[in-house]
């Protein structure tokens, strides 16, 4: 069985309140359900958590050695610079999926830069809580 570790970045946690018309009304807490359920169905083993601190996340990655087979990140703001943040998921060497709730690519100028994407093995953007679901999907073809 697959053992994934989801990292959800900072204001993540506020999903539901902050920018429907960006993010949508699915809570976090709806979204780990989803993922829940679809991991279940594919019978892989699911950690989903979420930290608003860059150090606690990275404290994450680097414990996730040995102990995971893909990591999936929203990096939230940090993926836009946080070289720290890149620097642990190449550390480790595990296969990590980059997600996004929105379409960075379709959004301001400074969201269209991921610094974390170059060292992912690929990126899932724009489907809202599916692009997890697309995330885990993708993560049992590795």
């Amino acid at each position: 069985m697959k053992k994934i570790l989801i990292i959800n970045g900072p204001n993540l946690n506020l999903l539901g309140i902050r920018e429907k018309n960006v993010y949508g009304a699915e809570t976090l807490s709806d979204i780990a359900r989803k993922v829940n359920e679809e991991a279940e169905k594919l019978n892989i083993d699911v950690d989903f958590v979420q930290s608003n601190h860059e150090g606690e996340i990275i404290d994450r990655i680097q414990s996730a050695r040995g102990k995971y087979d893909v990591l999936i990140i929203n990096p939230a703001a940090f993926t836009h610079y946080s070289i720290a943040i890149r620097d642990a998921v190449k550390a480790v060497e595990i296969p990590t999926i980059e997600v996004h709730l929105s379409n960075i690519h379709a959004r301001e100028e400074f969201r269209n830069k991921s610094v974390i994407a170059p060292v992912c093995v690929g990126q899932i953007c724009g489907f809202g809580g599916n692009s997890y679901i697309a995330a885990l999907h993708a993560a049992v073809l590795l």
